[in-house]
């Protein structure tokens, strides 16, 4: 029986820096994540299956910005139970006119062991990436191409390799009030790992070590800065394959981030993840959740 991934992320404490940042009215989102403009979402998963929530529009004085922010945090129990976990993000963008490329990367990593004697064990192991172009072509409308990668142990994957091209339209696209859709095309590649076809071919459900899926992606987000220290920002994806409509997915996420005092935030997210056909043994449903306490340098 293959154990569920799970999150670390609980009580545990992240760091983020931001260096490098021109002047800009408001935060945009990164692309693929759904942030808000005091402090980063808290969430590290970067290489969703197509999450690529179009970045806003600077406007005009925003046209040319270089930022690059760098997260990293950590959980460490001893006694009647013990674990560890570890995790680390960067998110760069850049900005030149009406183009605009973004890059992200994240990894996670635990273990726990319920008995103080007891032997700890893995219970998160991914890797993850992220690239995105954007061109702005007219007011409120976007063309993008992103591609993601994913190394997730406990989703039985040794690669998920994702291209997502499509087109973004802004309902709302004020200084601190977003709302937005997204329509394209989501190719997916799954390398699957030796240990999870082993599991599925004892469960009477052999697998191929590789698939390809080919899906319609949809996107809708939201955010709002509901005052100077408060920031609430919301997405949702589906992914449906014509082919084959028993395969299909859908990601919900969710943050707030509060202002504490100066530079330091609170940052909170939660991400829903339910794949209607994953491999077997493999849970359907996936929560991710994180706490956060964000420093800004720059």
């Amino acid at each position: 029986m293959r154990r569920r991934s799970r999150s670390w992320c609980g009580p545990g404490l992240g760091l983020a820096l931001v260096v490098g940042a021109a002047p800009a009215l408001a935060e945009e989102p990164a692309a693929g994540l759904v942030t808000g403009s005091s402090a980063t979402s808290g969430s590290t998963d970067v290489a969703t299956s197509g999450f690529e929530a179009a970045a806003k529009e600077p406007e005009i004085e925003d046209k040319n910005a270089t930022e690059l922010k760098l997260s990293a945090g950590g959980l460490l129990a001893r006694g009647n139970s013990r674990s560890l976990s570890l995790t680390g993000a960067g998110k760069l963008r850049l900005r030149r006119e009406d183009n605009q490329l973004s890059a992200a990367t994240a990894g996670n990593y635990g273990q726990s062991a319920a008995t103080p004697d007891g032997r700890e064990r893995a219970t998160v192991e991914n890797l993850q990436g992220k690239l995105r172009y954007d061109r702005f072509v007219a007011a409120g409308f976007a063309v993008f191409l992103a591609t993601s990668a994913l190394r997730d142990r406990f989703q039985g994957l040794d690669l998920r390799l994702n291209l997502d091209p499509g087109f973004a339209y802004y309902v709302i696209d004020a200084e601190k009030h977003q709302l937005w859709a997204e329509l394209g095309y989501d190719l997916q590649y799954d390398v699957r790992r030796s240990e999870a076809l082993v599991a599925a071919a004892a469960a009477g459900e052999p697998q191929a070590e590789t698939e390809t899926r080919h899906s319609v992606r949809g996107f809708l987000g939201y955010e709002n800065s509901l005052n100077d220290a408060v920031v609430f920002a919301t997405g949702a994806e589906a992914l449906v394959a014509p082919a084959d409509t028993s395969q299909w997915r859908l990601v919900w996420d969710t943050s707030l981030t509060s202002q504490l005092a100066g530079n330091f935030s609170l940052a909170t997210s939660l991400t829903v993840r339910y794949d209607h056909a994953p491999l077997p043994e493999v849970k359907r449903t996936d929560v991710v959740s994180a706490v956060s306490l964000v420093y800004q340098l720059l």
